[in-house]
């Protein structure tokens, strides 16, 4: 009788590495859920991680080195071989990337919109004069301002609840948050009014969680293909075409927003400083987006928003 042979199929495993956030673990587990639905016998390891960004809750992001803080380590995680993907909050993601490394999978968008939070007010518009509104984003409170220069705009830092609690101890008369952020902490009923994109015009990416992995892992990269949605990552590659053009980090007030139509992509951009507000909008056909986005951001930097970016 021949021998008996056992053959024991070993999983293959994948290390994530993430910030140890609530809303970035929501991310990191929503990747290892999409990740093994697709490859049942793929093992996901999450890496959790705590970057400068998350240790340094006082000192406004710009001061930091920009939202890329919240980026860096993970990076070098991934060029050390401690991970074999790291996952981010789009919007969080600086325009230019270590060697080797690169956004190789865009999973399908939540909602991009800016979120008003507040106990005192049903909208932006109704908030009384001289209100107090906080958020930690540049981009927002410049757009804002530009409408309402009549209320006070102040940095606000920390997680989500640390912002609502702050708001809910009335240090401020309401706050600035993402849709996407709210509804994936189980949040979204503080979501007082979306604010609209010709309000204020979402940051590049925002609502989308990334991918990010060496270019090289071939192996990686294929069972990453299974998990990106195309439309998606076309509307935030065409949105991210105008930071990578500007040559900006993602904490300087600049925004870029994508929407689809069936054959068609429209795309809406703001550059601000105090005082002074870019606004270039266009609208093609989807194989051309990104020669689109080159061409908007053409029109911006011959507007002064290469100035402006850099001031």
């Amino acid at each position: 009788m021949p021998p008996f042979l056992c053959v024991i199929v070993m999983a293959q495993v994948i290390r994530l590495a993430t910030r140890e956030s609530a809303l970035a673990m929501w991310q990191a587990n929503y990747v290892k859920s999409a990740l093994q639905s697709a490859h049942p016998n793929l093992r996901v390891e999450i890496v959790g991680m705590t970057t400068q960004g998350d240790r340094d809750k006082s000192s406004p992001l710009t001061r930091l080195g920009g939202k890329g803080v919240f980026v860096k380590e993970l990076e070098v995680a991934l060029l050390e071989g401690r991970a074999d993907i790291a996952v981010h909050s789009m919007k969080d993601v600086p325009s230019v990337f270590p060697e080797g490394l690169g956004i190789v999978a865009i999973c399908e968008r939540e909602d991009p919109r800016d979120a008003f939070v507040s106990l005192k007010a049903g909208s932006f518009d109704e908030l009384p004069a001289g209100s107090k509104l906080g958020s930690s984003s540049l981009r927002r409170r410049l757009q804002l301002q530009e409408r309402r220069p009549e209320l006070e705009y102040l940095d606000i830092r920390g997680n989500v609840e640390t912002r609502l609690k702050k708001l809910d101890d009335g240090e401020f008369d309401a706050i600035i948050l993402a849709v996407a952020g709210l509804k994936r902490l189980g949040l979204g009923d503080r979501i007082t009014a979306p604010l609209d994109p010709e309000v204020s015009i979402p940051a590049a990416g925002q609502g989308a969680v990334g991918i990010e992995a060496r270019l090289d892992d071939e192996q990686t990269l294929s069972l990453l293909k299974t998990i990106n949605h195309d439309d998606t990552f076309a509307r935030v590659s065409c949105e991210r075409e105008v930071s990578i053009g500007l040559g900006a980090s993602c904490d300087l007030p600049i925004a870029a927003y994508a929407t689809l139509g069936s054959d068609s992509i429209q795309l809406s951009t703001y550059v601000g400083i105090e005082g002074k507000h870019l606004r270039v909008a266009a609208e093609t056909s989807r194989v051309n987006a990104l020669e689109m986005a080159k061409e908007v951001t053409a029109q911006l930097i011959a507007q002064g928003a290469g100035e402006l970016t850099k001031s």
